[in-house]
């Protein structure tokens, strides 16, 4: 088995990335469907699609998972119907230079994604790859730990969601430098993670409640004092300690039962959406 990777190197749309997810998603759920009835004896079973990662930064957006839905409103006149921790911001939400609002299946509460951030969203099939949902959120986690190793940071991963940094002086509570947030169906995976790159997205989680965790600061890389750094290299360097994770701790070893993953190869969107 092969890992695609799909990297978007410019600022997108929420919604271009979530249409390539539903799609890849759907590949993966339609193949499930299948049964040994609509396979002749005499052919080949038919493989499963390959697992895809997609890494991107879209324009400045707040998503909500299952645990801040707004409430229901099927007037056609009705105004944007928010959750209420946005509420607060709805005339940033509503201006011309503001951001967009998303809510989507995922777990988790109220966060934002937009420039200065690495977000990967990770397509998979978990018994495919030996991995329990609780297992799946621990991959993502550490992954990151390992990302943010290799930059000389510490990663945390606490009862907290998502991954942290202690304070830089030593003093005081640790920050958060990454959001995980999954949605699964059938053990099909979609959404996952959040890394803060640079400091600019930290205007925009200064105006919510993040992860509904009150009192608690974000930061990033540039933040823990690595200035500098592309989000096409963290997207890289996050690939390959997940295939790592994968391979080592699921696929590899006594009890693994996970399949390995032989390497990563790159996709483009229309490779995605089958355009020539």
């Amino acid at each position: 088995m092969r890992l695609a990777h799909l990297h978007i190197p410019d600022i997108t749309s929420f919604t271009r990335v979530s249409n390539l997810q539903q799609t890849l998603t759907t590949r993966l759920l339609a193949h499930k469907k299948l049964t040994p009835k609509e396979t002749l004896p005499t052919t080949d079973p038919i493989q499963p699609p390959d697992p895809t990662i997609i890494t991107f930064t879209p324009n400045p957006v707040y998503t909500t998972g299952r645990r801040d839905l707004p409430p229901s409103n099927t007037s056609p006149t009705a105004q944007l119907s928010l959750p209420p921790p946005l509420e607060p911001i709805r005339s940033l939400l509503t201006s011309a230079n503001g951001a967009e609002y998303h809510p989507t299946l995922r777990g988790g509460q109220t966060t934002y994604h937009g420039p200065g951030q690495m977000v990967a969203y990770t397509i998979l099939d978990l018994r495919r790859l030996g991995l329990t949902p609780r297992c799946h959120i621990r991959v993502l986690e550490n992954s990151v730990v390992d990302v943010l190793r290799g930059y000389g940071i510490r990663g945390l991963i606490t009862e907290d969601p998502g991954v942290w940094v202690p304070p830089v002086s030593g003093e005081g509570v640790p920050k958060k430098v990454t959001a995980v947030g999954v949605h699964l169906r059938r053990n099909i995976s979609s959404y996952g993670i959040g890394f803060n790159v640079t400091e600019e997205p930290m205007w925009w989680f200064k105006q919510i409640v993040a992860c509904g965790l009150e009192g608690r600061e974000a930061t990033s890389l540039e933040g823990q004092g690595v200035p500098g750094v592309e989000i096409g290299e963290v997207a890289e360097r996050f690939v390959s300690a997940f295939v790592e994770r994968i391979n080592q701790d699921f696929a590899c070893g006594e009890g693994a039962k996970g399949e390995k993953i032989e390497g990563v190869y790159r996709v483009t969107e229309e490779d995605v959406l089958g355009v020539d």
